[in-house]
Order: C-alpha cells, then structure tokens, then sequence
C-alpha cells in the first residue's frame, strides 16, 4: 500500500497504470506524466554479452553447447555458485548465483566448467574494440555490458539506428563466436531495459512510441540502479512496477529516497539524461587514480605487491571517500628507460575495496610484464566509477554465502581503518609491507 502521508494521485488514475495494485490510499487529483519529445532525440545502444563466461568457454569448447553447461566459482564444493549458464542448463531451470548444489539437484547432468577470468578479459576487450569502431562513445557497464551512443555516427546505415545495431550484433557473433542482445532507445535507462527483453541474440527498441506499454508493467526492481533494499522500500510503499515508480510525486521518491529518489523519478519517466562516458576520453570521464616513483626500482614480486598494496589502498580509501565504486582497474607502468605500458581490466562487479582493486592490479601486471623487468613509475587507478549506492548488492551477488560473509567483513574493516585515519592521521593504521620499506613509500 503507498505511503498515506504522502496523497499523490487519484485511485483512478493510479489503477489505469499497467500493474497497478489495488486498494490504495491516495487522494489528490492526477497530474500528467507525460515526457516531452525532445527535438533531436539520442541514439543510445546497450549492448549485453548472452551468458558472457559460459559463451565464451563454449567458444574454445564446442561440445559443450551440446550439453547442460555452467560455469561455476568452485565445481568441487558444494557450496560454490553459478556465475553463468548456457542455454541447455537455462531450459532446466539453472540460475546465476544460485549454489551447485541447487543447480544439480534441477540437472543431474550439468556439466561444469571453471572460470577463467583472464580469458573472459580479453574477450571484454575484444568485443568493446568492434563497439568502438561505430562511435568513440563506449561506456563499460561492467565486463560483459557496454552502453554506446551511436548519435551522429549513422550516416553509414542510412541513420537507421536499427541497421547498425544489427550490424553490432552480426560482427560479435562473426569475429567472437558469442551474442549479444542489444536495447536501442533514447536514453542508457531504456536502451538497458531493452537488451534484457529478448535473449539471445536479438535487439529491441524501446521508442516514444511504445516505451509506456513495453517499461510500465516491467518489475521496479528491473529499473537501472533499483537494488535490492531500494526495491524492498519501494514494495512496502506498494510500488511494485516501473509505472508505479513513474506515477509518484518527485518529492515523495526525494522525501524518501534522497538524492537517489530524484534519479528514480528519471529514470522511470524516460527523462535519463546521463551521458555516454567513454573510457579514456571526454570531459564526463571520472577516475581515481595514484602513481608513484619510487626510490629504487621494483624488481621482485614482494616489490611489486608492496607498491600495488599501497597504491590501491589509496585509491579505494578514496573512492569510499567520494561515495562511489570502480567498474575498471587500468595499471600504467614506467620503466627504467621511460617506455610506458597502460592496462585496464573490466571487473566483474563495482567495488570500492582494496582487496579487490590490488587483486585486479597484480593480475594485469602479471599477464602483462615481463617478471623480474625492473619498474620505475607505477599508477593504479579506479575508473568507470557509479554512486556506490546505486551500486548495492552488485558484489555480494558473485559469492557463495561464505563469500559474501568475507566480502561483508572487507568492507567493514575498511570503513573502520578510514574512520580510523579520518581521526587521528594517515598514519595511525600502517600496512606492515610499508614499515621500514626502502622503496620511498611513507603513509602520512
């Protein structure tokens, strides 16, 4: 039941939504929820890997599109989860992040595959280097999602935006052996909304046209940024609906919700006007980053750990700081002859913890430099970045119920240590690899 402090609309406009519940107490007289068509409307695309780890292993693996297949954090436990799926295992009723367990008892016969993370990185690249030859505005959304504002760049398909989304899909299918699914709409709400409409390997358009009849009845949770607490609260308020949402009064979502009810309202009245930030280029880019030059070459693997801990301690310090997560690690490495490399991995999830940015950072420096080649400059930066609290829930979702007890514990002790450092200094809480190092490293 909505709130009855807050009257917004009359019974009978509210009911005329799609979904609508009955039954509810509100008063006041409608007001029209109408979005004005803009002149010039954008050409957003998100484009969406189909059961990305499971796709790709199938790549490599053939026969295993012959069977029910899943790629799983730990096959060997029996507590270890279902981080994708194929098509076979989804037609049994197999879900991602549900536990083995649960995935066999549905499919005896599941086959499953461990993940290999470093392969689906380069694939992430792969398939976000085709996005970028149809526009320089490619926005990661996480390592098998990209938004792309394809504005402006259609001149080659007639400026049939349809064209070129098929076109997008048929070249990932032909030069990487996976899908995808692509939503096509004016805004990065919709466009998301879309590609998770049809599956796999398909595009649909959300347009002026239709995006009431096809967005209003969809679940409040399927809404961009609408985590899990956020859609709990909205559900004890009796909005169970995006039309639900978009039939609210700005000021009760702001009431409410804060800050994060403003981009609700929004977002479920096609009114998201966020940009398309691409990586590594235009003005909306956002990233936190920290390098340092250090006294004496890097050369061993305790070095190298000792610089990464310390730099990406600094970076997820402020990132919690400014209230947001990274979607990217990138890893920029000076040598002793000036020659610079620069790398970046998608994760799997946002994160603000330094567990997970030195994890990332160690790893790209591993596939990526030769060992023991002596380092001179190292830079760690957190880049895609999203409000943490629109964040919610994306990280616990990969983990097993120990997993998620362990991520719950990092993320305490971190805001602990910050609290910590907040009050009495930089140096009141010391990494013990950076007592006494040699390599010009001091917490201050």
């Amino acid at each position: 039941m909505l709130l009855s402090l807050f009257p917004v609309l009359s019974v009978a406009a509210f009911a005329a939504l799609p979904g609508a519940p009955t039954g509810g107490i509100i008063t006041s007289q409608p007001r029209s929820r109408e979005v004005k068509p803009v002149p010039h409307d954008r050409h957003i695309l998100h484009c969406d890997c189909n059961s990305f780890y499971a796709s790709v292993e199938e790549v490599f693996a053939p026969r295993l599109k012959l069977v029910p297949m899943a790629v799983a954090g730990d096959p060997e436990a029996r507590h270890g989860i279902i981080l994708a799926k194929n098509e076979l295992a989804k037609k049994h009723g197999v879900q991602t992040a549900e536990t083995v367990w649960q995935a066999k008892r549905k499919c005896p016969s599941l086959v499953l595959v461990p993940p290999r993370h470093g392969l689906y990185g380069e694939y992430c690249e792969k398939v976000n280097a085709i996005y970028e030859q149809y526009t320089p505005l490619v926005e990661r959304f996480g390592i098998d999602e990209s938004f792309l504002d394809v504005t402006g760049c259609l001149r080659p398909f007639g400026e049939d935006v349809m064209r070129c989304a098929h076109d997008i899909r048929q070249r990932v299918k032909r030069e990487c052996g996976i899908t995808i699914s692509i939503g096509v709409s004016w805004n990065k709400t919709f466009a998301k909304l879309g590609s998770d409409m049809k599956k796999p390997d398909a595009v649909t358009a959300i347009t002026r046209e239709n995006w009431r009849e096809l967005v209003f009845p969809l679940p409040a949770g399927d809404l961009l940024f609408v985590g899990k607490k956020t859609a709990q609260a909205l559900a004890k308020m009796g909005v169970t609906t995006i039309g639900h949402i978009a039939a609210l009064e700005r000021a009760l979502l702001v009431k409410r919700f804060g800050k994060h009810g403003e981009t609700l309202y929004a977002h479920a009245n096609g009114s998201d006007g966020s940009p398309v930030a691409a990586i590594g280029g235009g003005e909306n880019v956002k990233s936190v980053g920290n390098g340092f030059t250090f006294k004496r070459d890097l050369k061993s693997e305790g070095d190298i750990r000792t610089a990464v801990s310390y730099l990406a301690g600094s970076v997820a310090s402020r990132l919690r700081k400014h209230g947001v997560k990274c979607r990217v690690v990138q890893v920029a490495i000076k040598d002793v002859n000036l020659g610079t490399i620069s790398r970046r991995q998608t994760l799997p999830f946002p994160t603000h913890l330094s567990s997970d940015i030195t994890a990332a950072a160690l790893g790209l420096i591993g596939r990526h430099w030769q060992s023991g080649k002596p380092i001179r400059t190292l830079t760690v930066t957190g880049e895609g970045l999203v409000p943490a609290s629109e964040a919610e829930g994306g990280q616990l979702s990969f983990f097993d119920e120990d997993g998620r007890r362990q991520a719950e514990r990092a993320e305490r002790l971190e805001k602990t240590l910050d609290a910590i450092r907040e009050r009495h200094g930089g140096g009141a809480v010391i990494q013990g690899s950076i007592i006494d190092n040699d390599l010009g490293i001091r917490e201050t």
